[in-house]
């Protein structure tokens, strides 16, 4: 069956000009043109994606954004925002709020297609772990369950905090690269840059920070991140 995504955008050339390409490609594509229609039908239907744009009558991508990632039903719900805005507090705000990639205007259909596809693939196979319940300290990771809870509390991740915390979780001590976080969570064709692995990074922490004082994730200096080796 193939993928159904919701395209959220105010301009109708716009919203037309991305149906048609996702169409080509075989996807099931609706359309909202307000923040309002948009959040009424991600909860209506079930979608794989949303393109969802960053200035939106009513209600702006930004709050369709976060309202989607703190709905249980909702949350991992893969988001490609896009915008007109090249600012980068623009960028590191959607990412903060859980989009999974950020595509700025004008963009070509090629690019917005090859978004979609790493987005879809990545979402559809975040992990391929050996262990399916993982125990470090307070956190305990079930990827059976796609759960993870510090002292029986679960963090509420988007599906891009759970695969970097897979990583990093699954070999304490090793240090991981930006660029190699990148390549294996966004896939070799995403054109991001390495930024976005500290946008993640620092969101993990704060989620981790609620509920204990220990730090699980460093920052190698210089080379990447590591998740700390207990004893």
């Amino acid at each position: 069956m193939s993928s159904k995504v919701l395209v959220v955008d105010d301009e109708e050339n716009i919203v037309e000009l991305i149906k048609f390409n996702l169409e080509q490609e075989g996807y099931q594509v609706l359309t909202a043109y307000d923040g309002v229609e948009a959040l009424e039908k991600v909860k209506e239907k079930e979608f794989d994606l949303v393109v969802l744009d960053l200035m939106l009558p009513q209600i702006d991508g930004f709050e369709v954004c976060r309202q989607i990632r703190t709905d249980d039903k909702l949350k991992r719900l893969p988001v490609i925002m896009l915008s007109a805005k090249g600012e980068e507090v623009d960028k590191v705000l959607g990412l903060e709020l859980g989009a999974d990639d950020y595509v700025t205007k004008p963009f070509s259909p090629r690019e917005l297609i090859a978004r979609v596809k790493a987005v879809l693939r990545r979402s559809s196979n975040i992990l391929d772990l050996d262990q399916k319940l993982i125990e470090q300290g307070e956190i305990k990771f079930d990827l059976e369950k796609y759960q993870v809870k510090i002292k029986g509390q679960e963090l509420n991740l988007t599906p891009k905090e759970f695969a970097v915390l897979s990583i990093l979780i699954e070999h304490p001590g090793q240090v991981f690269s930006r660029s190699y976080l990148l390549a294996e969570i966004w896939g070799y064709d995403y054109h991001g840059d390495t930024r976005t692995i500290d946008v993640h990074i620092r969101r993990l922490r704060k989620k981790i920070a609620q509920y204990s004082e220990e730090e699980y994730i460093l920052t190698v200096r210089g080379v990447g991140y590591k998740f700390k080796e207990l004893k």
